[in-house]
């Protein structure tokens, strides 16, 4: 199972992005998907996430600013960033969590915000 992400780059306080994750490959049955992130020097934290019955769940820093969707058709999850802040600053991962309990990441990709 091969993840890809897209979408990050940099962008000013105040602007959005939108990260895209695509998961293919032999993939049985997805339970959740979602987004890490990981500053410099600090933990990988959970953004927010999204289960198959369609449950999402966001870290307080993010909520009302972010929003998780999901494709299931597709094994897509996305991440639309609005109003974004310099701590928003991180290396952002996908992750896709199977039925049978294999988890996979992507490769990251930067979000750079400048204040």
């Amino acid at each position: 199972v091969q993840l890809v992400e897209s979408g990050g780059g940099l962008v000013q306080a105040g602007g959005s992005l939108r990260l895209s994750c695509a998961a293919s490959g032999s993939i049985f049955s997805i339970n959740d998907m979602g987004w890490y992130r990981q500053a410099p020097g600090k933990r990988r934290e959970l953004v927010a996430s999204t289960t198959s019955d369609g449950s999402t769940n966001y870290a307080d820093s993010v909520k009302g600013r972010f929003t998780i969707s999901r494709d299931n058709a597709k094994s897509a999850v996305y991440l639309q960033m609005n109003n974004l802040k310099a701590e928003d600053t991180a290396v952002y991962y996908c992750y896709l969590l199977e039925v049978q309990g294999f988890n996979y990441w992507g490769q990251g990709t930067q979000v750079t915000v400048s204040s």
